[in-house]
């Protein structure tokens, strides 16, 4: 399956998610282990940490940005990474390697 790019959607913060094709289980750099299944979002906060949201909850609480917010968000974006020294690059993270199979991140 095909990767779909981050939608960014907003509610009092902006979160980029993404939603699941397949069940997905990872553990965080915190060692946390989080668990969706299809339909379930993954979601990455303004700070960069990785979680998954079950569908009816994310639905209810987020909103799709528009294509205005995005431009709006660009604009802030370019404000920002001029002011920063370096940019970070970010690792999706990874499956769980008891009871997963390779490939399985359900991101397409």
């Amino acid at each position: 399956m095909k990767s779909k790019e981050w939608q960014t959607y907003r509610t009092r913060f902006l979160v980029k998610a993404r939603r699941l094709s397949s069940n997905l289980t990872f553990i965080d750099g915190l060692g946390r282990q989080h668990s969706g299944r299809e339909g379930d979002y993954l979601v990455e906060s303004s700070e960069g940490v990785i979680s998954i949201a079950p569908r009816q909850i994310f639905e209810d609480i987020y909103v799709a940005m528009g294509m205005e917010d995005h431009l709006l968000e660009d604009g802030l974006r370019e404000e920002n990474s001029r002011s920063e020294s370096s940019v970070l690059s970010r690792k999706l993270p990874q499956p769980c390697r008891a009871g997963s199979t390779p490939g399985a991140l359900g991101l397409g």
